[in-house]
């Protein structure tokens, strides 16, 4: 680990300092640090576009505004809505809409959303991480050998989440109560294939009758039950304890917390009552004042008690003002890693970054500055889903190819996927940030190719 850290901290060492000492010239010409905090009304928006050749163009776009007041607390903010609305071309969308503020009710922070999704290839890789195998060969169509579909990993998902979290002090310095309640409607199904060959002439899916999760609920790993979704509310409490100097950026401190979670069933419609707990642990170091930092993050996510349906299996939960992501692996949680590729009833994952903030100015009136970063990422199953396999055929037909139970489970536990890479951050007045990130995986090609990331503000 301490060469890994040792390797980073060298690469940016190495980056050209001349940039740095133009910066900082420049910078003894600029105005005032009074001229530079921002009050009442500003924004940042994004154009969302991408292409593929399955679930079609993705078009649409994003937007963040934030309220400073009269900038005494400048760069925290009064009030931040953020409005997201993307569609396909093929169905898939999504709606957002998150407001988060600690003005709206006095001494009370509040986190509230509404999401709708709707996603024509959601990532299926099967439950307990090693113990569920991936094989890249199925779903390349440039070699016949192997291929059984683009689609084989996809399932289709219609989601609905709606949220309300509350935060406020308790008496003891940085620490803070908190308690929210979260509602979720899943729609899971397989893949609409005549959806997504729609319009075209070459590159067909081919006919898989469902995929890897239709083979999941014939041989009895997925509960009848669960096939196509459900209705859970899940209700909150817990502590955080926060000492960061910069919430949406921050240089130094400590941001922890303790989460409990219970779904009743009696607020679902499949009347299964279970809990989980979430303790997560993120800490910042700086290393030169404004500049360079470390930041690392520690979570474990399990299961406590109950029985969790296999499709809420796929989430991760985070306080204010994060909130909760499909994990693990892809852009928010392991990087590098694909997209709910560790999947289990308890995990354990971690992050470690360092930041370099090596331009500061002004552009458009507007606080500015870019930063690179270097990250390890890490994630495993420490809890398993219990996989009944007995309905597994020795040996079975998939798309004309013949295929063994060991082509897809293995008997072992999982081990850590870990992921690294690096990426740049475009910072609008200490809160928009834009974020690229490149991430490969490490240990196995099980978790998959390296993959690009687009999104908004630092991991954690």
């Amino acid at each position: 680990m301490k060469k890994i850290l040792l390797f980073i901290l060298s690469c940016c060492i190495l980056l050209p300092p001349t940039m740095a000492d133009g910066i900082e010239k420049k910078e003894k010409k600029e105005k005032s640090k009074a001229d530079s905090i921002k009050t009442g009304w500003t924004f940042g928006a994004l154009p969302s576009t991408s292409y593929d050749r399955d679930v079609g163009f993705k078009y649409g776009a994003l937007v963040n505004f934030y309220n400073f007041g009269n900038g005494s607390r400048y760069p925290l903010y009064d009030h931040s809505i953020y409005l997201e609305y993307s569609r396909t071309t093929k169905g898939s969308s999504l709606t957002q809409l998150l407001y988060d503020s600690d003005r709206l009710l006095p001494g009370i922070r509040t986190s509230l959303e509404a999401s709708y999704f709707t996603e024509q290839g959601l990532d299926f890789y099967g439950f307990n991480g090693y113990q569920s195998k991936y094989n890249r060969a199925f779903e390349k169509d440039d070699d016949t050998t192997f291929y059984l579909s683009r689609m084989f990993y996809r399932q289709d998902r219609k989601f609905i989440r709606l949220r309300s979290d509350f935060s406020g002090d308790l008496p003891v310095e940085h620490l803070k109560w908190f308690a929210g309640i979260e509602f979720y409607r899943n729609k899971i199904d397989t893949i609409n294939l005549d959806r997504l060959n729609k319009g075209k002439d070459e590159n067909l899916l081919p006919s898989i009758d469902g995929g890897l999760y239709q083979r999941y609920l014939d041989w009895g790993i997925i509960p009848a039950r669960e096939a196509t979704g459900g209705i859970h509310t899940y209700l909150k409490a817990g502590v955080i304890f926060d000492t960061r100097d910069n919430e949406p950026n921050p240089m130094k401190g400590i941001w922890t917390d303790a989460v409990l979670i219970i779904a009743p069933g009696f607020l679902g419609d499949k009347n299964m009552t279970y809990g989980k707990l979430i303790i997560t642990h993120r800490q910042y170091f700086t290393i030169i004042p404004r500049d360079l930092n470390f930041a690392y993050r520690l979570s474990y996510q399990g299961k406590l008690f109950g029985d969790m349906p296999s499709y809420m299996l796929p989430f991760v939960f985070n306080s204010p003002p994060n909130y909760t992501r499909d994990g693990l692996g892809g852009a928010k949680t392991v990087r590098g890693i694909l997209r709910n590729r560790v999947v289990g009833e308890g995990y354990l994952y971690g992050n470690t970054e360092l930041r370099w903030k090596f331009i500061h100015t002004r552009l458009f009136k507007q606080n500015f500055h870019i930063a690179l970063s270097a990250f390890l990422d890490a994630g495993m199953v420490v809890q398993q889903y219990k996989m009944n396999l007995d309905g597994v055929p020795a040996t079975f037909e998939i798309n004309g190819k013949q295929l063994t139970r060991e082509d897809l489970f293995t008997n072992e536990k999982d081990k850590p996927h870990f992921g690294t890479g690096g990426g740049i951050r475009f910072v609008l007045n200490e809160n928009f940030i834009v974020a690229f990130d490149y991430g490969v995986a490490l240990r196995s090609k099980d978790d998959g190719k390296g993959a690009p990331y687009i999104n908004l503000n630092w991991l954690f």
